[in-house]
């Protein structure tokens, strides 16, 4: 049985708004559904990349490795390690066995560490170019730094309160930016994310909401993380 006209002219013009108009749904909103990230709720979009990244890097975390922060993607993703530090800005900070400005850390001999691990700090650095410098100089020959920079989040409330919270980088900027001191030819930047999985880590929607195939997907135009994997060229 076929529609009445009357119907068939009323599909039609539902079918003209769903293409004129976005259903925002409950997503049209000032508010984010969790402002810490999704934290508590489940893996934050961005460590689902981290995770994945460092995961595949797990062959270089070994020897003398340096984490920013604490330890923990050491414990994790480290293979042969035989010598673990921490790194951090504040004294009281538990788990560091180094306090230090990554940007300025004349204390840390040349070549002390076959890995350092760098993940969502260097934008909380004013200058970047130094901090980049100093990983090179405090990294072994033939060692490499991790690192991991957001390009598309909300602001750390947390960082911005205590030592601030200052740059996005994109893919472009952080090739230039460790360019300044690594040998571009030993230097792999890449991107993560995409437009459904930055609106999901704006909103607090944690991963484990997203299908793999909706986390997967890549974008370059909505870089949600940028990795770096930097090797010191060998003497």
């Amino acid at each position: 049985m076929s529609p009445s006209p009357l119907r068939a002219r009323l599909s039609a013009v539902r079918q003209r708004l769903r293409s004129r108009f976005t259903r925002f749904g409950s997503l049209k909103r000032l508010y984010p559904v969790n402002p810490s990230f999704g934290l508590g709720k489940g893996t934050p979009v961005d460590r689902y990349y981290i995770e994945r990244f460092l995961d595949s890097q797990r062959e270089v975390i070994r020897g003398r490795v340096l984490e920013i922060g604490d330890r923990r993607y050491t414990e994790k993703y480290g293979a042969g390690v035989t010598s673990s530090d921490v790194l951090h800005f504040v004294e009281d900070s538990p788990d560091a066995t180094i306090i230090a400005d990554i940007a300025d850390c004349p204390q840390i001999p040349a070549d002390s560490f076959d890995c350092i691990i760098l993940v969502q700090t260097l934008h909380y650095v004013f200058d970047m170019r130094s901090a980049v410098s100093e990983l090179h100089r405090i990294v072994a020959p033939g060692g490499h730094v991790l690192c991991t920079v957001p390009g598309i989040s909300q602001i750390s409330r947390y960082d911005m309160d205590r030592w601030g919270d200052r740059w996005r980088l994109t893919s472009l900027s952080a090739t230039e930016l460790f360019a300044t001191a690594f040998d571009p030819t030993r230097t792999s930047v890449a991107t993560h994310g995409n437009v459904l999985a930055s609106i999901c880590f704006l909103e607090g929607i944690v991963a484990e909401k997203l299908l793999p195939r909706e986390l997967d997907t890549h974008d370059e135009d909505y870089q949600l993380l940028v990795t770096i994997d930097a090797a010191k060229n060998r003497q």
